[in-house]
């Protein structure tokens, strides 16, 4: 099985395994991420993920050996249009080409990046909450070359980290951005030392999962959904998420910093 879950208390860490291939996606593997996160997502035990590709690449983008089967209209209308098109009206979207990045989940995800995340690559990393990079990973829309566009939410994604001109610039140059870069124009959120990315993502995670996850997970989901309202509008959000979560958590942390616990900025006995 090319994807498995690890669980280390409430994060569970989904790998991709095609290091023959330098976890470039395929439609199985694609298919087995959609069913760990929406797992991930269900459990209630569970509260962050990270996710890592084995063998020293995060991912190689969509496999392009797969790709090169669509070159019929009718067989790419069937497996691209059809099979990983939007739903009609309210039904739920699918999949997209690399997975899981159609899926909006209620917990946050971390991205541990190793080598190459290119192309479908990059965009599985931009769907993630955040992105942790070794000093020798990369990102770039290296399917340019080929004439393959984004359709995993590389061109909604990306300019929202970056703004519109960087963005665009990396699209369509379709060159190679180093983690330092990345780092430095908002790519990415911390690069370790080769080798480091996943446990470096792992001990993040782990920090976020040891608070009240209620009010961890307004939060973030006020984040998603103000995005592009408003200041009116998203403040609007921010209450109806946070009237629910204050109700379900805040009281009782109120309380435990009234007994003594969390003082002076202390993050260690909370």
């Amino acid at each position: 099985m090319s994807v498995r879950i690890e669980k280390s208390g409430a994060v569970w860490t989904v790998v991709h395994s095609r290091p023959e291939a330098r976890n470039a996606m395929d439609p199985e593997s694609a298919d087995a991420l959609v069913e760990a996160f929406a797992e991930f997502d269900r459990d209630p035990a569970a509260a962050v993920a990270v996710l890592w590709g084995e063998g020293g690449a995060f991912c190689a983008g969509w496999d392009l050996k797969y790709a090169a089967t669509l070159a019929d209209r009718a067989r790419f209308d069937e497996h691209i249009v059809e099979g990983l098109g939007f739903g009609v009206g309210a039904a739920p979207a699918p999949r997209g080409p690399l997975g899981p990045t159609r899926l909006e989940l209620s917990k946050a995800v971390i991205a541990a990046v190793e080598g190459p995340a290119v192309a479908g690559g990059m965009e599985v990393a931009l769907w993630c909450d955040c992105r942790v990079m070794a000093e020798t990973a990369y990102f770039g829309v290296y399917c340019r070359r080929w004439g393959i566009p984004l359709l995993d939410g590389g061109s909604v994604r990306l300019p929202r980290l970056v703004g519109q001109g960087r963005a665009l610039e990396i699209i369509m140059t379709g060159r190679k951005v180093p983690a330092e870069e990345a780092l430095r124009i908002g790519m990415c959120e911390q690069v370790v030392a080769e080798g480091e990315a996943r446990a470096a993502a792992e001990a993040m995670a782990h920090e976020i999962a040891r608070f009240p996850q209620a009010a961890v997970r307004a939060d973030r989901r006020t984040v998603h959904e103000s995005y592009g309202l408003s200041v009116r509008e998203g403040m609007r959000r921010e209450w109806a998420n946070g009237v629910e979560a204050h109700h379900r958590e805040g009281a009782a942390g109120a309380a435990r910093f009234a007994s003594g616990l969390g003082r002076h900025g202390d993050y260690g006995r909370i």
